[in-house]
């Protein structure tokens, strides 16, 4: 079992940077792929980016290629997200989740966090 929590979230105009942490318990945090995933009202949830167990590669959705940052601090069990240059259309809930590969689909998911909300303004 796994316990995942997110922070980080909150209200940033349009251009502005917030960075997210998932924290995780439970389980050595080093076995898993992590990705991050995020829903917006009315919408089904969409893969954001997602990192390796070691971190030593990255996948992202082409929305946020190049804006967006993840990256992974095994030793203190937290996966960050970094996010530059938002826009409105970022706005949504932010979740973590293990993986049993730093994959899209997230079937390939098995633990998620409660989410963390982010607000872009314009």
């Amino acid at each position: 079992q796994v316990q995942l929590v997110e922070s980080g979230g909150g209200l940033v105009q349009a251009g502005g940077s917030l960075r997210l942490s998932c924290a995780a318990s439970g389980r050595t945090f080093s076995v898993y792929a992590m990705g991050w995933f995020r829903q917006a009202p009315g919408k089904e949830r969409e893969f954001v980016a997602a990192i390796t167990r070691s971190g030593g590669s990255t996948i992202y959705a082409d929305s946020v290629k190049g804006r967006f940052t993840i990256s992974r601090d095994n030793a203190k069990s937290t996966v960050y997200l970094q996010m530059n240059s938002l826009k409105p259309e970022d706005t949504a809930v932010y979740y973590c989740a293990t993986g049993r590969s730093a994959a899209v689909a997230p079937s390939w998911y098995d633990y998620w966090g409660q989410g963390t909300q982010v607000t872009v303004s314009r």
